[in-house]
């Protein structure tokens, strides 16, 4: 088990806490050993000087006069009490202390006892050398034993208060921190609207400052980059238009040429538009709670112009998905299609939810090669295509383009290799009860 906690806010409250526990015990040794010891023997040491008062004069084993000792009662409070006397009193509940027992037989010069109770006053009782058997009962007015509760309440609250200043400067200390997060998350996704305000202290100010001078860059270059690409699609499709009316005008007995060339042409159109949704963000503000069976039986309708078998199994318990329709419905077009080109057998689609029934998932399966499972992370990077096995064909971005849509929903893209043979494609988006 943990105990140190990974967070910052957590670290901090559990740093004050720490030092707090050991600030109460360094002042409770002190308190007790330069305090409270230091009290209870000078408070010994008079009791002590009490009870010579009463034996002066009185050899060792000789009894004190009833007399004598009722006029020292009278005068001090203090009494000489046989130990039946002393137990109908309250001696059998008094407590024996060992430590004033000591300092006692040091004073009176010989072997004594020492006990305490607490009634409605705090007593002390002696059995002094010159009369064993016999008790000096002295009560104590003003000590009082609940005076420690007092004093545990008191510490008890030091603690709390002390706790809640720790959670309280924590929680300032790291909340622009927090929106830091917040806002990383967002650029993550493709989201630079946001700006995180410059608070805190000063090392925080400065990451911040540089976080949204970043984040300011990342999103000129992002524009920059759609610009550049919006150009070059522009400039590309031109010619490829030009040459697609040329090849229209061509002679009749040059068909196999003129097909050619207009397949080249598709192919190289169906390649600048993967650059351009690859390019493309998908705002969060977009999403809608979707049916993901009626977005996915879309899709399998439109596939039945491949002149395939795809089948279906489909939960019908999925509703309420959050999800941006246009893009999720590239995502399961792609995932379909490229079950279509690498394989060659029917293609089997599958939506349910998850275990921990916090996703709802997409899942289509093939019964082409598979891709080598050293390959399974690797191929969601753009340009880049799986084993050979399963063709060269495309731009290698179908699945990156996948990935980044998916991540932009916050949900989880996976390949597996079917023990059957084939591939399996998954994608999970958060799923609303």
């Amino acid at each position: 088990m943990r105990i140190f906690p990974r967070s910052a806010f957590g670290q901090t409250v559990f740093l004050v806490g720490a030092l707090l526990l050991i600030n109460q015990i360094v002042s409770y040794i002190s308190v007790t050993f330069y305090v409270v010891k230091p009290t209870i023997e000078q408070v010994n040491l008079m009791l002590a000087k009490q009870v010579k008062t009463v034996f002066i004069g009185v050899e060792d084993g000789v009894e004190v006069s009833a007399d004598i000792s009722q006029k020292f009662y009278e005068a001090t409070g203090v009494e000489v009490l046989s130990e039946y006397d002393a137990m109908q009193q309250g001696l059998e509940f008094a407590s024996e202390y060992p430590m004033l027992s000591r300092i006692m037989t040091e004073q009176l010069g010989g072997q004594s006892h020492v006990r305490i109770s607490q009634s409605d006053t705090l007593v002390y009782w002696v059995e002094p050398p010159q009369m064993p058997g016999y008790w000096v009962r002295v009560p104590l007015m003003g000590f009082k034993e609940t005076n420690l509760e007092f004093l545990s309440f008191y510490l008890a609250c030091i603690g709390v208060l002390s706790v809640l200043g720790g959670w309280l400067f924590a929680t300032h200390l790291n909340r622009p921190l927090k929106e830091l997060q917040q806002a990383a998350m967002k650029v993550a996704v493709g989201d630079f609207s946001s700006q995180v305000k410059e608070q805190g202290s000063t090392e925080v100010i400065e990451v911040t400052k540089a976080f949204n001078q970043m984040s300011r860059g990342i999103a000129a270059l992002e524009e920059d980059r759609r610009l550049l690409m919006a150009g070059v699609s522009h400039d590309l499709r031109t010619p490829l238009t030009r040459i697609r009316l040329a090849t229209e005008m061509m002679a009749e007995n040059e068909d196999y040429l003129r097909d050619g060339i207009i397949a080249d042409i598709e192919d190289m159109n169906a390649i600048i538009d993967q650059f351009i949704e690859y390019l493309r963000h998908h705002k969060l503000a977009d999403l809608q709670s979707e049916d993901l069976n009626a977005l996915v039986a879309e899709v399998i309708s439109s596939g039945q112009q491949h002149h395939r078998t795809i089948t279906s199994d489909l939960n019908d318990s999925i509703a309420n998905v959050p999800l941006s329709h246009v893009a999720i419905k590239r995502v399961i077009t792609n995932m379909i299609e490229n079950a279509l080109r690498y394989s060659d057998g029917d293609i089997h689609v599958v939506t349910g939810i998850e275990k921990n029934k916090k996703y709802a998932f997409v899942a289509v399966q093939d019964k082409g090669p598979g891709i080598p499972e050293n390959e399974l992370e690797r191929v969601f990077q753009p340009f880049t295509q799986g084993d050979l096995a399963r063709g060269s064909e495309g731009s290698g971005l179908g699945l990156a383009i996948i990935k980044r849509i998916v991540d932009m929903h916050q949900g989880k893209v996976t390949l597996r290799n079917l023990p059957e043979g084939g591939l399996e494609a998954k994608v999970s988006f958060l799923f609303k009860h």
